[in-house]
């Protein structure tokens, strides 16, 4: 009964509810709020994508994974795959769930986040909080064996714990564990500075990771596929490297997106100094520039992921364009609510039919052709 309620509250065209529950959603501290989104998902009071069927010029194939649209939620939305089922049915083509670290971890100290409605964007300092790798592979194994299971390829984001002296093992942990219940893991190519946002590894440290996760990841999962995750706060020299050693790795994709430690002139004076990732529509520009020199380094031989600032089937559609094969999100969900996952997917079928593309992989890397 209540998820039949659910159903026609979110569906109902003339009534847009998120725009009557944000107010009092941002009455609350940013993560109490998040809390509440997480649990009312986990009760299937939440949009149901099914109202909504995909368009087919949407559908793509990628890692040889099947993806009914190209969009995406980001990690860091549902840390413990408590909510597998209802993040997907807002209409997602597929999930990242994370990140996970071997431990539970309470992660940096609150408040950590901080909402910037004028931007329509976010800071964050959360410190890979998790409830540890056993919790999030109960949950996801419990999602797999569910009769009324969404099936559309979900992944998990692994990390290391804090004080850890083995970030190998702790990877190799975390993958053991939870490899049967994920269609793909993305891991870090960046690790946190001071201030608490992400500094991107020099290239010998690259190198290593990729080589050793390979390893393990042939030893415990050959199939699973691997996405390397980059900073965008990458320089070009940065960049370079990183194409260089992606390219030669083994590994199946690489994800340019995440926070950014800028603070550009719309954020308010009193966050400024404020440590954290910034994520939201400010990071759009740079984000999608680095996307586009990533594309073009690695020549397209290897499957992008864009991310950041992502809340409009035209910023989607411009990811695509500059060589993403997928799109992730996760903060426009905090402004826009989210039926903009619908609406994205729709103003990206449109745009994609205006300029001729018959699907998502003919317009991959148009603004190069």
């Amino acid at each position: 009964m209540v998820n039949i309620m659910a159903f026609n509250i979110w569906n109902n065209p003339h009534v847009d509810i998120y725009a009557l529950l944000r107010p009092i959603l941002f009455l609350v501290e940013p993560e109490t709020a998040h809390a509440l989104v997480i649990k009312a998902l986990q009760r299937g009071l939440g949009p149901h994508e099914t109202l909504n069927e995909n368009d087919p010029i949407l559908k793509t194939k990628l890692f040889g994974l099947d993806f009914n649209n190209p969009i995406g939620l980001a990690a860091g939305f549902d840390k413990d795959a408590e909510a597998v089922n209802g993040s997907l049915d807002i209409g997602f083509g597929f999930a990242e769930f994370g990140c996970v670290t071997p431990l539970p971890q309470p992660g940096n100290p609150k408040p950590r986040v901080f909402r910037i409605p004028t931007a329509s964007a976010v800071i964050t300092r959360m410190g890979a909080n998790s409830r540890g790798t056993e919790i999030f592979a109960r949950n996801l194994q419990a999602w797999k064996n569910s009769p009324d299971r969404i099936k559309r390829p979900v992944g998990a984001n692994l990390s290391h714990n804090k004080n850890s002296s083995d970030e190998i093992g702790d990877l190799r942990t975390s993958l053991q564990r939870i490899s049967p219940f994920v269609d793909f893991v993305t891991i870090s190519l960046s690790r946190p500075n001071q201030k608490g946002n992400r500094d991107p590894l020099p290239k010998e440290d690259m190198i290593a990771l990729l080589s050793k996760f390979t390893k393990i990841r042939d030893e415990l999962a050959p199939n699973l596929p691997i996405i390397a995750k980059m900073s965008i706060d990458s320089n070009e020299d940065q960049q370079a490297d990183t194409a260089s050693v992606t390219l030669n790795a083994g590994i199946q994709g690489l994800m340019i997106g995440g926070t950014s430690s800028s603070r550009p002139s719309n954020v308010p004076r009193n966050l400024v100094d404020e440590p954290g990732g910034l994520s939201g529509p400010p990071i759009f520009g740079p984000s999608t520039r680095i996307l586009s020199n990533m594309y073009k380094l690695t020549g397209g031989k290897l499957p992008l992921i864009g991310n950041g600032g992502i809340s409009s089937g035209a910023d989607a559609y411009e990811k695509i364009r500059s060589g993403a094969s997928l799109i992730q999100l996760y903060s426009a969900l905090i402004f826009k609510g989210p039926g903009i996952v619908t609406n994205i997917n729709k103003e990206l079928a449109a745009l994609l039919r205006i300029d001729g593309f018959n699907s998502i992989s003919e317009a991959v890397g148009a603004n190069h052709r």
